[in-house]
């Protein structure tokens, strides 16, 4: 027997609503119906409930959420679940992105980053290079590097694995997230070796997670035309899995905004889901809107960047179809600083980091600024009525004095 019992706006219960007398099994508490936002959407009443109740809801209702223009109350659903986890805790992290190089192989439709090897602008890093880059312009010391590159086609596989060396030998506090789940597969096609033994090496060579890019959209329909030399999503789920198995964590993300359709998107948070399932070892989800300039996919879609509203709507969605996911992060590289604060509101936990320069999202058109302080950072969280957390990759704490930065584990 299961008594429900619904809480007022001044926590005190209003009494229970129980057919019979004995003693339940189970008591769940719902907000009262007098204090959720007025829901517009008859198609979401149902699932407000089973977010209420703490229930997963299934591929339909994914598709219902998108479909919905009821933003408000997709943000309050949303919002309900991420208090649930992390109360007003907002994570961010002091962390660095470093391209080592844009030369592709690949030509995506949907980049405008990669390069061909003779083409203007195609660069690549020499390793004391990217030693150098790492450790200039620093304000604060970071905790994070955040490395990802095009598929080039004459870099010997040794070079990555010095790159993660020398990054380790020179700063040893700092965490290696580093290679997208593309690249990875890359290189043991490359070197024709398998997965878990290019990701065993990288990992005995200084790397700790996995970033979460090149997963785009699983539905094969549509990586035909923004990706088609990529890997497809069998692979970069294979890569995630067997990072998994070997210790380390990593992240996921999904592209929006472009060709797919609201069931594209349902279906590829559905596919992280049920691997979440399985490994338990994705940390943050990331929704990365697609920026159109630039880029041969920008000539096929009828906009010129996704809005504020689908920018908050997806953020609100991945909340609640990602029930096991521990972090939803409001990427503000990609939807301004402004929008990532409205999206704390919206199921975000997480605002990312400092960053210090940003290249791919640049490169196809993003006018936001290429970094931001730590201070600016928590100004952010604080003005979104949050508290800021500062947090290494692995979201353990951080504090700072003048001169020592310290990571709990």
């Amino acid at each position: 027997m299961i008594a429900i019992l619904q809480v007022g706006h001044d926590g005190f219960r209003r009494g229970p609503r129980l057919q019979s007398y004995p003693e339940p099994d189970k008591i769940i508490f719902l907000p009262m119906t007098a204090n959720r936002p007025q829901i517009e959407d008859p198609a979401l009443q149902p699932i407000a409930e089973k977010v209420f109740a703490g229930e997963r809801l299934n591929f339909e209702e994914g598709v219902a959420l998108f479909k919905s223009s009821d933003l408000l109350a997709l943000g309050y659903l949303a919002h309900h679940v991420r208090e649930k986890l992390h109360g007003k805790r907002t994570y961010f992290n002091v962390n660095r992105h470093i391209n080592p190089t844009n030369v592709c192989v690949a030509s995506c439709k949907l980049c405008a980053f990669g390069r061909k090897p003779d083409a203007p602008g195609a660069y690549t890093m020499a390793l004391e290079e990217a030693y150098r880059i790492a450790g200039e312009n620093w304000s604060e010391a970071v905790t994070e590097f955040h490395i990802v590159g095009g598929l080039h086609p004459d870099l010997p596989f040794q070079y990555y694995l010095d790159l993660l060396r020398g990054l380790k030998e020179r700063f040893p506090g700092v965490h290696l997230k580093a290679f997208t789940a593309v690249e990875i597969g890359y290189y043991a096609h490359m070197t024709r070796r398998p997965v878990r033994e290019i990701l065993r090496q990288m990992k005995d060579a200084g790397l700790d997670s996995l970033p979460g890019g090149g997963a785009e959209i699983f539905a094969p329909r549509v990586r035909r035309v923004i990706c088609d030399h990529k890997i497809g999503a069998y692979t970069w789920l294979k890569v995630h899995r067997l990072a998994h198995e070997l210790g380390m964590h990593s992240n996921a993300t999904m592209l929006y905004g472009h060709i797919e359709s609201d069931e594209d998107r349902v279906d590829h948070l559905l596919q992280l889901r049920k691997l979440q399932d399985e490994t338990h070892g994705f940390q943050t989800f990331i929704p990365l809107a697609f920026h159109p300039a630039n880029t041969e996919l920008g000539k096929l879609v009828p906009h010129t960047e996704t809005t504020g509203f689908m920018d908050l709507k997806n953020v609100a969605v991945a909340r609640l179809l990602l029930d096991n996911f521990p972090h939803i992060k409001a990427y503000w590289i990609m939807m301004t600083p402004r929008v990532a604060q409205i999206a704390l509101r919206f199921g975000a936990d997480d605002i990312d980091g400092t960053v210090v320069e940003e290249k791919i999202y640049h490169d196809a058109g993003a006018r936001t600024p290429q970094s931001l302080t730590r201070q600016e950072l928590i100004r952010l969280i604080r003005e979104a009525g949050c508290e800021p957390f500062e947090r290494d990759t692995l979201y353990h704490p951080v504090t700072r004095t003048e001169t020592t930065v310290t990571v709990h584990v």
